[in-house]
């Protein structure tokens, strides 16, 4: 019985994870793509000092995670994404707009998928 005990205490335990995991990569992957919304709006205003401050802002939250994403993310889904981060500062730093915004959206859209992930659907179950 203390066996039985202890198989749902892991269990529940790797659920009560998987569920905080989930909540805290949509929080986090939300504030970085309004980061980058707000890169994009500075850019397209010609306000490239501010935008690629703002950028970089962003970037500089997002190595804050890399620990943590690496451990529990996929990572060519995080490798990806980092790279459209450093492509996404090239193109600010050369105020290549079109390239800057499409580079943008790109990495918006990854760290939609990278939540989606994460998220405990059936999708990710199966």
């Amino acid at each position: 019985m203390r066996a039985y005990g202890i198989s749902v205490g892991i269990l529940a335990a790797v659920l009560v994870f998987s569920l905080w995991n989930s909540s805290y990569m949509t929080v986090s992957t939300a504030r970085w793509r309004d980061q980058l919304q707000q890169a994009d709006a500075q850019a397209q205003s010609e306000s490239w000092t501010e935008a690629v401050d703002t950028l970089a802002g962003s970037y500089d939250d997002w190595s804050e995670s890399q620990t943590y994403l690496h451990i529990v993310a996929r990572h060519d889904t995080v490798d990806d994404a980092e790279a459209m981060y450093r492509r996404a500062l090239a193109f600010a730093a050369t105020r290549e707009l079109t390239e800057f915004r499409a580079e943008i959206s790109d990495l918006r859209d990854q760290l939609r998928l990278l939540a989606e992930t994460e998220r405990l659907d059936i999708k990710n179950v199966f």
